[in-house]
């Protein structure tokens, strides 16, 4: 069977536009594989687990008599040591939890703690 010569232009140019409607639309238009939305999904997820759960950390960390003590303590040490001490002194663990405490809260919950006033 033979293309009529007309139709090779249109073969082209179809090809052509599904290559730059590809390139558009997964560069500039917002469209993304199945395995980099479910990347996204999971850090949008980890986000609000800690939004979420930091301010639990912090009302535990507030509790009891010591703590203006242990604010002290916290804001003490330095940047990088603050959350492994709010990990280490199980205020980072939910209640009721026997998981390990998340860093990403123990950090939250350490950066919201140091900025108040001792």
């Amino acid at each position: 069977m033979k293309i009529p010569a007309s139709t090779e232009p249109f073969l082209f140019g179809a090809l052509s536009g599904a290559i730059a409607l590809a390139l558009i639309g997964f560069n500039w238009g917002g469209w993304v594989t199945n395995s980099t939305a479910k990347q996204r999904a999971s850090a949008y997820a980890e986000q609000a687990k800690v939004g979420l759960l930091a301010p639990i950390c912090v009302a535990q960390f507030q509790k009891g008599p010591k703590a203006e003590a242990r604010l002290a303590a916290l804001i003490a040490k330095d940047r990088w040591d603050q959350a492994d001490f709010v990990s280490e002194g199980g205020w980072a663990t939910m209640p009721g939890s026997t998981a390990e405490p998340s860093r990403d809260v123990a950090e939250a919950c350490a950066k919201t703690l140091a900025k108040r006033e001792v």
